[in-house]
Formats: C-alpha cells, sequence, structure tokens
C-alpha cells in the first residue's frame, strides 16, 4: 500500500487550490514568459503558464510553498496543458517532456522542505482543449479534431515525464469528455504494465452546468460507470461550479460507489468580468457542509482559490472524519 493510500484512511487529504490565479497575481509579460532561453523564439508565448516552470521557476515554487504552509497535502504540478496537443497552440510540442519533468521536479523539491507530515505531488493531466467525442464542425457532425490513439500517444509521453520528475500520483482532471480521460488512464495503466510500477490515480470530472451533466453528455452515473473498470484512488469532480451548485452532484457520487471522493470546486461563479468573489469565509462554511454530510476523502479548490482558501478548508477538515462508505452501493438515481 502507497503512503498516500494509508494517509487517506487517516484523514481528509486537503488538495491545493489554483495555480492560475497565483500565478496572475505576478502580472507577467511576454519577456517573462520568453526568458532568456526563449527571447527569440518566433511565436508569441505569453498566457503559457505551463512554460513558466522553466522560465519563472522561482515564481511557480512559491505558489507550492505557500499552498503547502496553508496547510495542503497535496499539491497539483504546473502542468495542465502539458500535452502535445495543448502545446501545439504555441509551436512547442517539442518541449512537452521537458515542460512535465521540471514541473515535477519543482513540486517534488517544495515538498520535500515540508517535514511536519507527508506531502504529495499529483500530476495534472488536463483536458486538452481538443475532444474525441464530438465535432468541433455543426456542419461535420462525424469530423473530430482529434482521436483516441492521438490523445493515449500525448497524454503517455506526459505520464512518463510527471513520475520520472518525481510524481506520488496522477490527477486526470477537469474532464469534460470521458473519452479523453479513457485515453489518459489507457495511457497511464500502459505505462504502469511497462514500468511494472504501480502509481495511484484520482480522477475529476466536471459538470459544466445546471443539467448536472459532463459537456460530452454524460450523468453523474453515467461519467461513474464509464471509468469504473480501472483501479483508482479516487474520483470526483472540480471546475466550473462553485462548491454549493456542486454539492448535489458529489451526493449522487457517494450514492453510487465505494471509491474515495474528491472535490476541488471554484470559489463560487465568475462576474460578470470573469472573476471570483467568493471569499475564504464563505468557501470555508459551504465546505463545513460537505464534511458534517461525510461526503469527501480529499477537499481542494479549483479556479479563483488561494491559499486563503485552503487555509480555511484545511482548518476546518481537521474537525472531520474522512467519508467512509459500509459497502459498495448499486446504481441509482
Amino acid at each position: 500500500m502507497s503512503k498516500i493510500q494509508e494517509e487517506i484512511k487517516k484523514r481528509i487529504l486537503v488538495l491545493d487550490g489554483a495555480m492560475g490565479t497565483m500565478l496572475q497575481r505576478y502580472k507577467f509579460e511576454e519577456e517573462d514568459f520568453r526568458g532568456e532561453r526563449f527571447k527569440d523564439f518566433p511565436h508569441p508565448l505569453k498566457g503559457n503558464n505551463d512554460l513558466l516552470s522553466i522560465t519563472q521557476p522561482e515564481a511557480v515554487k512559491s505558489v507550492h510553498r505557500a499552498y503547502f504552509e496553508a496547510g495542503a497535502d497535496i499539491v497539483e504540478t504546473n502542468t495542465f496543458s502539458g500535452t502535445t496537443i495543448g502545446m501545439a497552440d504555441y509551436h512547442m510540442e517539442d518541449l512537452v517532456y521537458e515542460l512535465n519533468f521540471q514541473s515535477a521536479k519543482i513540486a517534488r523539491e517544495v515538498a520535500d522542505e515540508f517535514t511536519d507530515k507527508p506531502r504529495f505531488v499529483a500530476g495534472s493531466i488536463g483536458p486538452t482543449n481538443r475532444t474525441a467525442s464530438m465535432s468541433p464542425d455543426v456542419n461535420d457532425p462525424g469530423f473530430r479534431a482529434v482521436n483516441f490513439d492521438d490523445l493515449k500517444i500525448a497524454y503517455k509521453q506526459q505520464v512518463e515525464a510527471l513520475i520520472d520528475g518525481g510524481c506520488d500520483l496522477l490527477l486526470v482532471e477537469t474532464i469534460f469528455d470521458t473519452l479523453n480521460a479513457k485515453a489518459a488512464l489507457f495511457a497511464i495503466e500502459e505505462v504502469k504494465e511497462e514500468r511494472n510500477i504501480d502509481i495511484s490515480v484520482m480522477v475529476s470530472g466536471t459538470i459544466t452546468d445546471a443539467s448536472g451533466r459532463t459537456l460530452s453528455g454524460q450523468t453523474v452515473e453515467a461519467f461513474l460507470i464509464s471509468i469504473s473498470h480501472i483501479p483508482l484512488l479516487s474520483v470526483g469532480f472540480n471546475c466550473a461550479l462553485g462548491a454549493d451548485q456542486l454539492k448535489p452532484y458529489l451526493k449522487r457520487l457517494g450514492n453510487n460507489t465505494s471509491l474515495n471522493i474528491s472535490a476541488h470546486p471554484n470559489a463560487g461563479l465568475p462576474n460578470a468580468f470573469g472573476q471570483y468573489d467568493q471569499t475564504p469565509e464563505e468557501m470555508q462554511q459551504l465546505i463545513r457542509e460537505y464534511l458534517q454530510e461525510n461526503l469527501v476523502n480529499i477537499i481542494g479548490g479549483c479556479c479563483g482559490t488561494t491559499p486563503e482558501h485552503i487555509k480555511l478548508i484545511a482548518e476546518v477538515a481537521k474537525e472531520f472524519k474522512p467519508r467512509t462508505v459500509e459497502k459498495t452501493h448499486a446504481f441509482s438515481q
């Protein structure tokens, strides 16, 4: 049994908050993203947050450190867009292995600074900016911008680099298309088999709106069934919704699985300017309800959350025991 599998039985584990929210505070401009190494790169690089692990590593380290200091047990690597598919937007496909390796290495170095309790690094595996289930062209419903094999190859490269860089577990997150996620999970299983290793895997989907479905149209129960063939540390939801909007879907998840459940909601819903206004105190109160109702084993924050949010979430998490289940539940509405 891995260390994280031991720890998750003892207490509610706290995941970090948003990386992008924190990096935006630096107000990095084009030259900051480029650094010395890419100063003559022929394409714009501003907005490529994953690249900052190479060009601004101290900034990325400081974000990880702030979350650990706030009480996080797990930080996510700065690799949300770290596939050849995601990096194609910046013409940086050749850098994918290095980006993921360096991001994992940075997070690992910071995690090792903290010796008061076990700290973990989760390799963040985002959904890419393409969908394998749907056509981006309304005039050609059969068209696909990416297929399963393309995704599997891209994810496999990312997974290998994240493991080589020192990740303790892998987090396939913000899943809006379960077919994309299945390609990531297939790649992970392939790497595990080839290397004869075991590494814990978290899966976190995204309910996109009040329909209660993922972007590719799956209900909570369908999403769960689609990934239930893979051995997982946890299953859960993140992004798109605030803690109060996400709660009913976590309940439905809990009614249908004996797996550990994770949640990292946004700091409320965005305002007219795309900003997140929910205060750490407001979010803490909503998370307290999760814990009172025995909904989660891993709790953190997504868009708009900061170390201040995570600090208050970590404080309230200490007051409660992790979610337990008596038996595997049958699927029910």
